[in-house]
């Protein structure tokens, strides 16, 4: 009856972690939140069960002996969530998103495990770490001086195209630097395209140069991509 006890206080302590630390995905509008760590958290401790109770389902024939070795299991759990991280993780051009919740599954994973063999201070210690991290860094991390980049195309008519030199010095005056840019004809060679990569400190300077190149008359079409996670 003990043992039976722990083991619900060790699924429950699991299936709470990973519900506190979804919500936290959840509130950001990720697509794996509040369910999704809740379950990986509670599959986690339960398959750690296994091998902390073995004595209770597992008995050897005769004179035989087993040893299981539980590490073996850790090791197949956080295989099997890299599969499930990135399944989150998406790809749109440059920009790559998902990352963070792809971590944040990967360590409620760990947090069930040492839940599940029933090392509640580590479990408890990370937990306060995980949740600090996914809350107080995004503060730090939005008051930290960062470079930030953008795909930038803008199209004119093939007879009144901007000039190179032109259109680097109007990035330029609005706080930008340019990575890279091709040239392309587009509208059966009858606009001409430029596409370039766009950095810059602040998010601001996109607006603004959304801005100016809108009340131009020679500008035909521009699209302006910020880049991130």
């Amino acid at each position: 009856m003990g043992d039976l006890f722990e083991i619900c206080i060790r699924l429950g302590a699991a299936l709470a972690v990973g519900a506190l630390i979804g919500l936290e995905r959840s509130y950001r509008g990720r697509p794996a939140g509040f369910r999704t760590h809740a379950l990986v958290c509670l599959a986690s401790s339960l398959l750690m069960l296994v091998t902390v109770y073995e004595s209770q389902w597992f008995t050897p024939i005769g004179t035989s002996r087993v040893v299981i070795d539980p590490t073996r299991m850790a090791q197949g759990i956080m295989t099997g969530i890299g599969f499930l991280g990135a399944g989150v993780i998406m790809k749109d051009g440059m920009s790559v998103r998902g990352l963070t919740t792809a971590a944040s599954i990967w360590i409620t994973s760990a947090i069930g495990v040492l839940v599940g063999i029933g090392f509640y201070l580590p479990a408890a210690i990370a937990s306060i770490l995980v949740l600090g991290t996914l809350s107080v860094f995004r503060w730090i991390e939005r008051l930290m001086p960062a470079e930030q980049y953008a795909i930038f195309s803008v199209r004119f008519e093939r007879g009144l195209t901007m000039s190179e030199d032109d259109l680097r010095a109007l990035v330029a005056a609005r706080g930008f630097s340019v990575a890279n840019i091709t040239y392309r004809l587009r509208e059966d060679g009858d606009q001409f395209e430029y596409r370039m990569v766009l950095r810059t400190l602040e998010s601001r300077n996109l607006r603004d140069l959304s801005a100016e190149l809108n009340a131009s008359a020679t500008v035909k079409a521009f699209q302006i991509t910020p880049t991130g996670d």
